[in-house]
Protein backbone atom coordinates (compact mmCIF):
# COMPACT_ATOMS: atom_id res chain seq x y z
CA UNK A 1 0.00 0.00 0.00
CA UNK A 2 1.37 3.48 -0.79
CA UNK A 3 1.24 6.33 2.17
CA UNK A 4 -0.05 9.66 1.64
CA UNK A 5 2.76 12.24 1.01
CA UNK A 6 3.01 14.92 3.83
CA UNK A 7 0.87 17.64 1.90
CA UNK A 8 -2.83 16.35 2.15
CA UNK A 9 -3.58 14.32 -0.62
CA UNK A 10 -7.37 15.67 -2.49
CA UNK A 11 -7.27 12.52 -4.74
CA UNK A 12 -7.43 9.04 -3.95
CA UNK A 13 -7.23 5.82 -6.40
CA UNK A 14 -8.67 2.77 -4.20
CA UNK A 15 -8.04 -1.08 -6.13
CA UNK A 16 -10.27 -3.83 -5.18
CA UNK A 17 -7.53 -5.58 -3.70
CA UNK A 18 -7.28 -2.91 -1.30
CA UNK A 19 -4.06 -1.15 -2.46
CA UNK A 20 -4.54 2.70 -2.27
CA UNK A 21 -2.76 5.62 -4.22
CA UNK A 22 -3.12 8.88 -2.67
CA UNK A 23 -2.36 12.58 -5.31
CA UNK A 24 -3.58 15.68 -6.19
CA UNK A 25 -7.41 16.01 -7.83
CA UNK A 26 -8.09 18.11 -10.49
CA UNK A 27 -11.30 18.07 -12.57
CA UNK A 28 -14.55 17.44 -11.15
CA UNK A 29 -14.71 16.32 -7.53
CA UNK A 30 -16.72 13.17 -7.01
CA UNK A 31 -16.47 9.35 -7.36
CA UNK A 32 -16.40 6.81 -9.86
CA UNK A 33 -15.97 2.82 -9.71
CA UNK A 34 -14.81 1.33 -12.85
CA UNK A 35 -12.23 -0.89 -14.49
CA UNK A 36 -8.79 0.32 -14.70
CA UNK A 37 -6.46 0.44 -17.76
CA UNK A 38 -3.31 2.36 -19.13
CA UNK A 39 -2.60 3.96 -22.11
CA UNK A 40 0.81 4.31 -23.67
CA UNK A 41 0.37 7.25 -26.30
CA UNK A 42 2.63 10.00 -25.77
CA UNK A 43 -0.18 12.23 -27.79
CA UNK A 44 -4.02 12.43 -27.70
CA UNK A 45 -5.11 12.48 -24.35
CA UNK A 46 -8.32 14.47 -25.05
CA UNK A 47 -8.93 12.17 -28.60
CA UNK A 48 -8.17 9.05 -25.43
CA UNK A 49 -10.52 10.84 -22.71
CA UNK A 50 -13.40 11.62 -25.79
CA UNK A 51 -13.26 7.96 -27.66
CA UNK A 52 -16.38 6.38 -26.77
CA UNK A 53 -14.71 2.94 -26.40
CA UNK A 54 -13.16 4.13 -23.65
CA UNK A 55 -16.73 3.69 -21.53
CA UNK A 56 -16.74 2.42 -18.40
CA UNK A 57 -13.09 2.30 -17.83
CA UNK A 58 -10.48 5.04 -16.13
CA UNK A 59 -7.10 5.48 -17.89
CA UNK A 60 -3.75 5.63 -16.48
CA UNK A 61 -1.66 7.28 -18.61
CA UNK A 62 2.19 5.81 -18.84
CA UNK A 63 3.25 9.20 -20.67
CA UNK A 64 3.85 11.76 -17.73
CA UNK A 65 3.06 15.00 -19.50
CA UNK A 66 -0.38 15.02 -20.16
CA UNK A 67 -2.19 18.33 -20.44
CA UNK A 68 1.14 20.31 -21.97
CA UNK A 69 -1.30 21.13 -25.50
CA UNK A 70 -4.65 21.79 -23.37
CA UNK A 71 -8.09 21.17 -25.24
CA UNK A 72 -9.81 22.42 -27.99
CA UNK A 73 -13.26 21.59 -29.53
CA UNK A 74 -11.91 20.39 -32.91
CA UNK A 75 -10.17 17.42 -30.97
CA UNK A 76 -13.16 16.17 -29.53
CA UNK A 77 -14.07 12.38 -30.71
CA UNK A 78 -17.15 12.85 -29.50
CA UNK A 79 -19.57 15.48 -27.78
CA UNK A 80 -18.49 14.49 -24.29
CA UNK A 81 -15.77 12.78 -22.84
CA UNK A 82 -17.04 9.33 -22.33
CA UNK A 83 -13.83 7.81 -19.80
CA UNK A 84 -14.74 7.92 -16.44
CA UNK A 85 -11.93 9.24 -15.13
CA UNK A 86 -8.00 9.54 -15.50
CA UNK A 87 -4.79 8.78 -13.65
CA UNK A 88 -1.33 11.09 -14.53
CA UNK A 89 2.15 10.85 -13.21
CA UNK A 90 2.40 14.88 -12.80
CA UNK A 91 0.19 17.33 -12.38
CA UNK A 92 -1.06 19.14 -15.67
CA UNK A 93 1.21 22.12 -16.75
CA UNK A 94 0.28 25.56 -18.34
CA UNK A 95 -0.63 24.55 -21.75
CA UNK A 96 1.52 26.02 -24.38
CA UNK A 97 0.37 25.01 -27.96
CA UNK A 98 -1.57 27.75 -30.61
CA UNK A 99 -4.97 25.52 -31.18
CA UNK A 100 -5.79 25.21 -27.36
CA UNK A 101 -8.70 26.89 -26.08
CA UNK A 102 -8.69 25.76 -22.81
CA UNK A 103 -6.78 23.78 -19.68
CA UNK A 104 -7.13 20.10 -19.39
CA UNK A 105 -8.29 20.61 -15.74
CA UNK A 106 -10.86 22.99 -16.49
CA UNK A 107 -12.46 21.16 -19.59
CA UNK A 108 -12.73 18.05 -17.27
CA UNK A 109 -14.43 20.03 -14.14
CA UNK A 110 -16.78 21.40 -16.82
CA UNK A 111 -17.49 18.06 -18.21
CA UNK A 112 -17.71 16.29 -14.99
CA UNK A 113 -14.82 13.67 -14.76
CA UNK A 114 -12.83 12.94 -12.00
CA UNK A 115 -8.72 13.05 -12.22
CA UNK A 116 -6.14 12.46 -9.83
CA UNK A 117 -1.73 13.71 -10.52
CA UNK A 118 0.98 12.76 -8.83
CA UNK A 119 0.96 8.87 -8.87
CA UNK A 120 3.61 6.30 -9.56
CA UNK A 121 1.71 5.28 -13.04
CA UNK A 122 4.97 2.88 -13.72
CA UNK A 123 4.21 0.89 -10.59
CA UNK A 124 0.37 1.10 -11.22
CA UNK A 125 1.29 0.03 -14.78
CA UNK A 126 3.27 -3.02 -13.65
CA UNK A 127 0.16 -4.26 -11.79
CA UNK A 128 -2.36 -4.05 -14.45
CA UNK A 129 0.09 -5.68 -16.48
CA UNK A 130 0.92 -8.91 -13.71
CA UNK A 131 -2.74 -8.76 -12.71
CA UNK A 132 -5.10 -7.97 -14.94
CA UNK A 133 -7.10 -4.62 -15.55
CA UNK A 134 -8.23 -4.46 -11.93
CA UNK A 135 -11.69 -2.67 -10.70
CA UNK A 136 -11.11 0.97 -8.98
CA UNK A 137 -13.14 3.54 -7.60
CA UNK A 138 -11.16 6.90 -7.94
CA UNK A 139 -12.12 9.74 -5.75
CA UNK A 140 -11.31 13.65 -5.68
CA UNK A 141 -12.47 15.54 -2.55
CA UNK A 142 -11.24 19.49 -2.27
CA UNK A 143 -11.40 18.84 1.57
CA UNK A 144 -8.92 15.61 1.64
CA UNK A 145 -11.62 13.48 3.60
CA UNK A 146 -11.70 9.85 1.96
CA UNK A 147 -13.33 6.42 3.97
CA UNK A 148 -10.68 4.47 2.03
CA UNK A 149 -13.11 1.44 3.00
CA UNK A 150 -16.12 2.79 1.59
CA UNK A 151 -13.98 2.96 -2.12
CA UNK A 152 -12.59 -0.56 -1.59
CA UNK A 153 -15.99 -1.78 -0.96
CA UNK A 154 -17.43 0.32 -3.97
CA UNK A 155 -14.08 -0.51 -6.38
CA UNK A 156 -15.23 -4.56 -4.95
CA UNK A 157 -18.36 -3.97 -5.83
CA UNK A 158 -18.21 -2.43 -9.83
CA UNK A 159 -19.59 -5.47 -12.16
CA UNK A 160 -16.63 -5.26 -14.30
CA UNK A 161 -17.14 -4.85 -18.19
CA UNK A 162 -17.67 -9.16 -19.39
CA UNK A 163 -21.18 -9.31 -20.32
CA UNK A 164 -21.73 -5.60 -20.47
CA UNK A 165 -23.72 -3.79 -23.69
CA UNK A 166 -21.95 -0.25 -23.72
CA UNK A 167 -22.48 0.20 -26.88
CA UNK A 168 -26.67 0.65 -26.57
CA UNK A 169 -25.45 3.50 -24.10
CA UNK A 170 -23.22 5.13 -26.78
CA UNK A 171 -25.00 4.68 -29.69
CA UNK A 172 -26.45 7.71 -31.52
CA UNK A 173 -30.15 8.30 -30.34
CA UNK A 174 -31.48 8.59 -34.32
CA UNK A 175 -29.80 8.62 -37.93
CA UNK A 176 -27.89 11.28 -39.28
CA UNK A 177 -25.40 12.56 -42.44
CA UNK A 178 -22.17 12.88 -42.40
CA UNK A 179 -20.26 14.71 -44.35
CA UNK A 180 -17.04 16.05 -43.21
CA UNK A 181 -13.91 15.21 -43.98
CA UNK A 182 -10.14 14.61 -42.27
CA UNK A 183 -8.24 18.04 -40.83
CA UNK A 184 -6.24 19.62 -43.18
CA UNK A 185 -3.82 22.61 -42.87
CA UNK A 186 -5.10 25.65 -43.45
CA UNK A 187 -8.41 25.15 -44.14
CA UNK A 188 -9.52 22.58 -41.06
CA UNK A 189 -12.52 20.21 -41.91
CA UNK A 190 -13.63 20.49 -45.46
CA UNK A 191 -17.37 19.21 -46.23
CA UNK A 192 -17.36 15.99 -48.93
CA UNK A 193 -19.52 17.26 -51.86
CA UNK A 194 -18.84 14.66 -54.61
CA UNK A 195 -19.18 11.26 -52.86
CA UNK A 196 -18.91 8.24 -54.85
CA UNK A 197 -20.39 5.74 -52.47
CA UNK A 198 -23.42 5.45 -50.37
CA UNK A 199 -22.09 4.06 -47.06
CA UNK A 200 -24.31 2.90 -44.01
CA UNK A 201 -22.09 3.40 -40.79
CA UNK A 202 -22.95 1.31 -38.00
CA UNK A 203 -22.07 3.66 -34.36
CA UNK A 204 -21.70 1.24 -31.71
CA UNK A 205 -19.83 4.13 -30.11
CA UNK A 206 -18.21 5.66 -33.26
CA UNK A 207 -14.96 8.39 -33.07
CA UNK A 208 -15.52 10.98 -35.32
CA UNK A 209 -12.48 10.42 -37.43
CA UNK A 210 -13.21 7.30 -38.70
CA UNK A 211 -16.62 9.05 -40.33
CA UNK A 212 -14.16 11.92 -41.92
CA UNK A 213 -11.90 9.18 -43.00
CA UNK A 214 -14.86 7.11 -44.78
CA UNK A 215 -15.92 10.58 -46.15
CA UNK A 216 -12.40 11.24 -47.39
CA UNK A 217 -12.28 8.46 -48.92
CA UNK A 218 -15.49 9.40 -51.11
CA UNK A 219 -18.39 7.81 -49.18
CA UNK A 220 -21.57 10.08 -48.66
CA UNK A 221 -21.94 8.42 -44.90
CA UNK A 222 -25.36 7.59 -43.27
CA UNK A 223 -24.53 6.99 -39.38
CA UNK A 224 -27.34 4.42 -38.00
CA UNK A 225 -27.52 3.34 -33.95
CA UNK A 226 -26.45 0.16 -32.60
CA UNK A 227 -29.50 -1.36 -32.71
CA UNK A 228 -30.76 -1.02 -36.54
CA UNK A 229 -32.14 -3.84 -38.58
CA UNK A 230 -30.72 -5.03 -41.60
CA UNK A 231 -33.87 -3.99 -42.76
CA UNK A 232 -33.11 -0.55 -41.27
CA UNK A 233 -29.29 -0.78 -43.13
CA UNK A 234 -31.00 -2.04 -46.41
CA UNK A 235 -34.10 0.29 -46.81
CA UNK A 236 -30.99 3.15 -47.55
CA UNK A 237 -29.89 1.06 -50.73
CA UNK A 238 -26.12 1.61 -49.54
CA UNK A 239 -23.05 0.38 -51.37
CA UNK A 240 -21.56 -0.92 -48.44
CA UNK A 241 -21.60 -1.07 -44.37
CA UNK A 242 -19.19 0.24 -42.30
CA UNK A 243 -19.50 -1.60 -38.73
CA UNK A 244 -17.81 1.06 -35.94
CA UNK A 245 -15.79 0.96 -32.77
CA UNK A 246 -16.81 0.83 -29.45
CA UNK A 247 -17.54 0.02 -26.02
CA UNK A 248 -18.12 -3.45 -23.73
CA UNK A 249 -18.53 -6.88 -24.30
CA UNK A 250 -18.92 -7.62 -28.14
CA UNK A 251 -20.81 -10.94 -26.86
CA UNK A 252 -22.98 -9.10 -24.92
CA UNK A 253 -23.82 -6.55 -28.06
CA UNK A 254 -23.86 -9.25 -30.51
CA UNK A 255 -26.90 -10.34 -29.05
CA UNK A 256 -28.95 -7.90 -31.69
CA UNK A 257 -26.04 -6.69 -33.87
CA UNK A 258 -24.55 -10.37 -34.92
CA UNK A 259 -28.27 -10.78 -36.73
CA UNK A 260 -28.37 -7.46 -38.39
CA UNK A 261 -25.10 -8.17 -39.68
CA UNK A 262 -25.99 -11.64 -41.17
CA UNK A 263 -28.97 -10.42 -42.57
CA UNK A 264 -26.54 -7.31 -44.52
CA UNK A 265 -23.76 -10.05 -45.15
CA UNK A 266 -26.58 -12.52 -47.34
CA UNK A 267 -26.81 -9.31 -49.73
CA UNK A 268 -23.32 -9.70 -50.65
CA UNK A 269 -22.39 -5.85 -49.98
CA UNK A 270 -19.04 -4.71 -48.97
CA UNK A 271 -18.15 -4.54 -45.22
CA UNK A 272 -15.67 -3.05 -43.30
CA UNK A 273 -15.06 -3.21 -39.42
CA UNK A 274 -12.55 -1.65 -37.17
CA UNK A 275 -12.05 -2.08 -33.19
CA UNK A 276 -15.88 -3.84 -31.43
CA UNK A 277 -16.88 -3.72 -35.47
CA UNK A 278 -13.85 -6.19 -35.86
CA UNK A 279 -15.04 -8.38 -33.16
CA UNK A 280 -18.83 -8.02 -33.96
CA UNK A 281 -17.90 -9.12 -37.80
CA UNK A 282 -15.58 -12.15 -36.11
CA UNK A 283 -19.20 -13.24 -34.09
CA UNK A 284 -21.46 -12.90 -37.29
CA UNK A 285 -18.96 -15.13 -39.11
CA UNK A 286 -18.91 -17.77 -36.39
CA UNK A 287 -15.94 -16.87 -34.42
CA UNK A 288 -15.99 -16.23 -30.72
CA UNK A 289 -14.13 -13.31 -28.56
CA UNK A 290 -11.81 -13.25 -25.36
CA UNK A 291 -11.18 -10.81 -22.51
CA UNK A 292 -7.95 -10.11 -22.77
CA UNK A 293 -5.90 -9.87 -19.51
CA UNK A 294 -4.83 -5.92 -19.78
CA UNK A 295 -6.26 -5.45 -23.41
CA UNK A 296 -4.20 -3.52 -25.59
CA UNK A 297 -4.00 0.80 -25.34
CA UNK A 298 -1.73 3.23 -27.25
CA UNK A 299 -0.46 4.86 -30.39
CA UNK A 300 2.33 2.71 -30.79
CA UNK A 301 1.31 -1.07 -31.18
CA UNK A 302 3.12 -2.73 -34.27
CA UNK A 303 0.43 -5.14 -36.44
CA UNK A 304 1.73 -7.24 -39.20
CA UNK A 305 -0.43 -7.03 -42.84
CA UNK A 306 -0.17 -11.19 -43.55
CA UNK A 307 -1.19 -10.25 -46.69
CA UNK A 308 1.85 -8.05 -47.62
CA UNK A 309 4.14 -8.96 -44.30
CA UNK A 310 4.32 -4.74 -43.96
CA UNK A 311 4.47 -4.01 -40.54
CA UNK A 312 1.71 -0.92 -39.45
CA UNK A 313 2.43 1.21 -36.60
CA UNK A 314 -0.84 1.46 -34.84
CA UNK A 315 -2.88 2.64 -32.27
CA UNK A 316 -4.81 0.26 -29.91
CA UNK A 317 -7.65 0.40 -27.74
CA UNK A 318 -9.01 -2.85 -27.26
CA UNK A 319 -9.84 -5.29 -23.57
CA UNK A 320 -11.74 -8.15 -26.00
CA UNK A 321 -10.05 -9.81 -28.59
CA UNK A 322 -11.44 -12.25 -31.41
CA UNK A 323 -9.79 -15.62 -31.10
CA UNK A 324 -8.25 -16.76 -33.83
CA UNK A 325 -7.84 -20.10 -33.34
CA UNK A 326 -11.98 -20.16 -33.74
CA UNK A 327 -12.07 -18.59 -36.94
CA UNK A 328 -14.27 -21.00 -39.39
CA UNK A 329 -13.30 -21.99 -43.08
CA UNK A 330 -13.67 -19.48 -45.37
CA UNK A 331 -12.65 -16.46 -42.94
CA UNK A 332 -8.80 -15.55 -43.06
CA UNK A 333 -6.96 -13.82 -40.46
CA UNK A 334 -5.32 -11.14 -42.21
CA UNK A 335 -3.03 -8.76 -39.59
CA UNK A 336 -1.99 -10.21 -36.25
CA UNK A 337 -0.28 -7.91 -33.13
CA UNK A 338 3.72 -8.03 -32.71
CA UNK A 339 3.23 -7.56 -29.46
CA UNK A 340 1.58 -10.63 -28.01
CA UNK A 341 0.44 -12.61 -31.53
CA UNK A 342 -3.22 -11.53 -30.77
CA UNK A 343 -5.56 -11.52 -33.87
CA UNK A 344 -5.86 -7.95 -35.35
CA UNK A 345 -7.43 -8.44 -38.68
CA UNK A 346 -10.23 -10.69 -40.26
CA UNK A 347 -11.05 -10.94 -43.76
CA UNK A 348 -13.29 -13.44 -46.09
CA UNK A 349 -11.63 -15.40 -48.68
CA UNK A 350 -14.23 -14.92 -51.33
CA UNK A 351 -15.91 -11.25 -50.21
CA UNK A 352 -15.09 -7.87 -49.74
CA UNK A 353 -15.77 -8.05 -46.22
CA UNK A 354 -13.13 -7.36 -44.28
CA UNK A 355 -12.45 -6.06 -40.42
CA UNK A 356 -9.46 -4.83 -38.55
CA UNK A 357 -9.03 -4.79 -34.37
CA UNK A 358 -6.82 -1.10 -34.86
CA UNK A 359 -8.13 2.03 -35.38
CA UNK A 360 -6.50 3.15 -39.12
CA UNK A 361 -8.15 6.41 -38.59
CA UNK A 362 -6.20 7.65 -35.40
CA UNK A 363 -2.85 8.08 -37.55
CA UNK A 364 -0.17 6.89 -35.43
CA UNK A 365 1.70 5.57 -38.39
CA UNK A 366 0.82 8.53 -39.45
CA UNK A 367 -0.89 7.09 -42.55
CA UNK A 368 0.70 3.45 -42.10
CA UNK A 369 -3.28 2.22 -42.19
CA UNK A 370 -5.13 4.98 -44.29
CA UNK A 371 -5.12 2.24 -47.24
CA UNK A 372 -8.02 0.34 -45.56
CA UNK A 373 -10.55 2.93 -45.83
CA UNK A 374 -9.29 3.30 -49.97
CA UNK A 375 -9.84 -0.60 -49.92
CA UNK A 376 -12.87 -0.53 -48.65
CA UNK A 377 -14.30 2.42 -51.33
CA UNK A 378 -12.09 0.21 -54.06
CA UNK A 379 -14.02 -3.05 -52.87
CA UNK A 380 -17.35 -0.37 -53.95
CA UNK A 381 -15.75 0.88 -57.15
CA UNK A 382 -15.71 -2.73 -58.30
Amino acid sequence: MTHAPDARPTACLALADGSLFYGRGFGAEGEVAAELCFNTAMTGYQEIMTDPSYAGQVVTFTFPHIGNVGVNPDDDETADPVAEGMVVKWDPTEPSNWRSTERLGEWLARRGRVAIGGVDTRRLTRAIRQQGAPHVALAHRADGNFDTDALVAKARAFAGLEGMDLARQVTCAQSYRWDEMRWAWPDGYARQTDARHKVVAIDYGAKRNILRCLASAGCEVTVMPATATAEDVLAQSPDGVFLSNGPGDPAATGEYAVPMIRGVLEKNLPMFGICLGHQMLGLALGARTIKMNHGHHGANHPVKDLTTGKVEITSMNHGFAVDSQTLPEGVVQSHVSLFDGSNCGIRMADRPVFSVQHHPEASPGPQDSFYLFERFAASMDR
